[in-house]
């Protein structure tokens, strides 16, 4: 298993129980295969440029181990997503 980092973006006029649908349904890709180490929600804060006419974004940082596979399937499905404005996920060598 591989340690990684993910930040998720989520558009900022999403209403809560949406976001939290979303992030949960993301939380069981990894879960399912691997673990998560921690959760940090920053909350809203200000773009360094304008996507798509917003200004702010949602943001969560989430610290995971998982198989490969997984970060494949994350993506596809933060990527289809109508509620994750972007992610990126990061491999962290320790």
């Amino acid at each position: 298993m591989n340690n990684y980092e993910v930040i998720l973006m989520f558009y900022p006029d999403v209403e809560s129980e949406r976001r939290e649908k979303q992030y949960d349904r993301l939380k069981k890709i990894i879960a399912d295969h691997g673990t998560i180490k921690s959760e940090d929600e920053w909350g809203t804060r200000k773009l360094a440029y304008e996507i798509e006419d917003y200004k702010e974004a949602f943001y969560t940082l989430v610290e995971f181990q998982a198989e490969p596979e997984a970060i494949k399937e994350f993506s596809r499905i933060a990527g289809i997503s109508d509620t994750v404005m972007r992610h990126m996920v990061v491999r962290v060598d320790e």
